[in-house]
């Protein structure tokens, strides 16, 4: 085995292995959708999450007036419309979704749409304290309680994701430029002895 350094501005990507996910929001009218390579789960009842998202971006000014949004997680099919999501500003579209290839279909709880041919839906409301502004602030970190999730039965039942899932719909984990990888084979590890 031979080990190399890895340039500082690249090691976030080492950690960087979990599903990318389709962000949105919607405020007066209006609905967005963004992806983001930085989410994950935090705690387990209330389940809660976290999602780091730019300052600059305008799903993030209709998520801070609204205090809600969706995680939405795409799959190998949606590869194309994600990078999309990723690249082009909500900001110059009417409607960003359209431009995008994209269709929604409503939350249960919140108002932010819900990304058609993903493969599991987080409505989620922000958790708006001092120290949660705090980081929204200095690191651009939003914490979440998860108030509804859905899934395609197809990939995930019973708590756990299924191993023979088709292809087309395992999850996305992006890189860096548009180069995603897909989740493979599940791997179960042998109980330790006593």
């Amino acid at each position: 085995m031979t080990r190399r350094d890895v340039a500082l501005p690249h090691a976030y990507r080492l950690l960087n292995h979990g599903p990318t996910v389709l962000v949105s929001a919607a405020h007066a009218g209006r609905a967005n959708v963004m992806a983001a390579a930085w989410a994950m789960p935090l705690d387990f009842d209330p389940p809660k999450v976290t999602v780091v998202i730019d300052k600059s971006s305008f799903t993030r000014r209709l998520i801070e007036a609204s205090g809600s949004f969706a995680l939405s997680v795409p799959c190998r099919a949606l590869a194309d419309a994600t990078y999309a999501a990723g690249s082009l500003s909500g900001a110059g579209h009417a409607d960003k979704l359209a431009a995008c290839g994209l269709r929604s279909f409503a939350a249960q709880r919140i108002a932010a749409p819900l990304i058609e041919g993903c493969i599991a839906w987080l409505e989620c409301r922000v958790i708006d304290g001092p120290h949660e502004r705090h980081h929204q602030q200095a690191y651009d970190l939003f914490v979440a309680e998860v108030l509804a999730a859905q899934t395609d039965e197809r990939v995930f039942a019973a708590g756990r994701w299924k191993p023979d899932a088709p292809a087309e719909l395992r999850t996305l984990h992006h890189q860096a430029g548009g180069a995603f990888f897909v989740a493979g084979e599940t791997v179960q590890a042998r109980p330790p002895s006593a």
